[in-house]
């Protein structure tokens, strides 16, 4: 009875261990290989994270040359703009705000095979002296965006190929209006052909006043000159104006011009005006581009859906 208890337990854990070191194998061969992988990605995104470290010593130093190396040849910007374009505007930049510094914070990065995204928050502080024979004052500039760059491997090197800007905003203030917390509000993203609304805000101290105006700009190189017409801001300090988006495959801006004046006693009676800041808001509107190749039919349908 003894012997024939113990033949099926010995046969079964034998069959129990002829299936389980392959089991084992397998497992172990799987994890080592997991770690592999891992490994390589965690590389890979230190090798991109320092392409992003060098743009910003290449761009604080203003190295053109070096910071041209980070990118392909066939580079294209949101607004479509290749590469010569856009580092003549990076160009124009460095010689406008001389002591202009970059931050870049990465808060994502999906990698596939030999092609990469990296989405950004970027921001740029400069300062700027003005001065002609009737002005000498001194200007703040502060940019922030979000970006998605999209990078490629060649050979053992990665390169920026595109980028995209998801939202961004510029504040250019000179005197007084450095002080003031003032907002130019518009949607990242609207329909060709869509209206939009584009509101500034300010937050003026009781013996100030403003005036200001609201345009829209296609961005374009050389961008336009927005048509300046000063609308004094109503009682809450807003000001609002209703755009319609071009249909020509183009970004805008929505761009506002401040002028800020200050209320001085003169006397008993009477104060004296004078303008004691300007400011310069600019918001990037993002464009859908129509698709001219849905039917009407089609678009109708979609319309009823």
């Amino acid at each position: 009875m003894k012997k024939r208890f113990i033949l099926p337990l010995i046969i079964s854990l034998a069959l129990t261990g002829s299936w389980a070191e392959p089991a084992h194998a397998g497992f172990l061969k799987t994890y080592k290989a997991q770690i592999s992988q891992n490994r390589e990605l965690k590389n890979t995104k230190e090798q991109i994270k320092e392409v992003f470290e060098l743009q910003d010593k290449y761009t604080n130093s203003h190295n053109l040359d070096k910071l041209s190396e980070l990118y392909s040849d066939n580079f294209t910007n949101s607004d479509g703009f290749g590469k010569k374009v856009y580092f003549e505007l990076i160009k124009s930049t460095w010689e406008t705000y001389s002591d202009i510094m970059y931050g870049t914070i990465i808060r994502d990065i999906q990698i596939d095979g030999d092609y990469a995204t990296v989405q950004t928050f970027e921001s740029a502080l400069a300062t700027t002296h003005e001065q002609s024979d009737t002005l000498d004052v001194f200007g703040e500039l502060r940019s922030t965006a979000n970006s998605i760059y999209y990078l490629q491997k060649f050979g053992n090197k990665w390169l920026i190929t595109a980028e995209q800007i998801l939202s961004e905003k510029s504040q250019l203030k000179y005197g007084d209006a450095r002080f003031i917390k003032m907002d130019l509000k518009a949607p990242n993203m609207v329909n060709a052909k869509d209206e939009y609304t584009a509101s500034l805000d300010l937050e003026l101290g009781e013996d100030e006043s403003a005036i200001a105006s609201i345009e829209n700009q296609e961005i374009i190189h050389p961008i336009g000159k927005p048509k300046e017409i000063f609308r004094q801001l109503g009682e809450q300090n807003e000001l609002e104006r209703i755009f319609k988006a071009n249909n020509k495959n183009i970004n805008e801006y929505a761009t506002a011009s401040i002028g800020i004046a200050k209320a001085v006693p003169y006397d008993e009676t009477r104060s004296r005006v004078y303008v004691s800041g300007i400011a310069f808001l600019m918001t990037r509107v993002n464009v859908i581009p129509e698709n001219k190749y849905i039917t009407e039919e089609e678009e109708n349908a979609q319309k009823t859906k």
